[in-house]
C-alpha cells in the first residue's frame, strides 16, 4: 500500500485564482476516438476588463473547449475549438486556426509540433497548453484497445468493424 503524503500546512492566505482543467477520452462508435479538454479560469474578486467590462468573483474569466478526433494510429482527424468566453474580443476568432492539426500524429514530438503550428500569435496559449495534456489523455484512452489490437496481430487475430451505414 502506498502511504499518502499530504502537502504541510500552508501559511495564511487567500485564494485569488482558480483553473479547472477537464480531460476526458472518449471511444466512438464509428471506431475513432474523442479526447476532450475544457478550461475554466476565474477569480476570487471584481475586476474590470477593457472588452467584457465589469467580471465579477466566480465568473469565468476563460471558458474553452477543445476536441481532438483520431484514428487508431493516433492521427488527427478532426478538430473542434470553441471559446465561449475570453478576455479579449479576438479570443474566439482564434478557434478555426486548430484545424491545422488535421494529419498530425501525437507522437513523441507532439508538444514542440503544436507549438511550431500554434504558437504565439497563431494560436491561444491556453489551448496550446491544454494541447500537450490531451496527448497523454489521448494514449491514457486508447493504450488498452491499442495493446489488444497489438496482441491480436501477434496471434493472427483479425477483427473487422461492422459496416458503415
Amino acid at each position: 500500500m502506498v502511504k499518502s503524503m499530504p502537502l504541510t500546512a500552508p501559511a495564511p492566505r487567500k485564494r485569488l485564482h482558480k483553473r479547472v482543467i477537464t480531460l476526458e477520452g472518449y471511444q466512438r462508435d464509428d471506431g475513432l476516438w474523442d479526447i476532450e479538454g475544457h478550461l475554466v479560469d476565474t477569480k476570487d474578486y471584481d475586476f474590470e476588463n477593457s472588452w467584457r467590462g465589469r467580471i465579477t468573483a466566480g465568473t469565468a474569466v476563460h471558458n474553452m473547449r477543445l476536441r481532438l478526433t483520431v484514428d487508431d494510429t493516433m492521427t488527427v482527424r478532426d478538430v473542434d475549438a470553441a471559446l465561449d468566453t475570453g478576455p479579449h474580443h479576438v479570443c474566439a476568432d482564434i478557434a478555426p486556426a486548430y484545424k491545422i492539426l488535421i494529419g498530425e500524429c501525437i507522437k513523441p514530438g507532439w508538444n514542440l509540433r503544436v507549438r511550431e503550428l500554434l504558437g504565439g500569435v497563431r494560436g491561444c496559449v491556453h489551448l496550446v497548453e491544454m494541447l500537450g495534456p490531451i496527448g497523454t489523455i489521448a494514449y491514457q484512452t486508447m493504450g488498452p484497445a491499442r495493446a489488444k489490437k497489438k496482441q491480436d496481430d501477434a496471434r493472427g487475430i483479425t477483427r473487422t468493424r461492422p459496416a458503415r451505414v
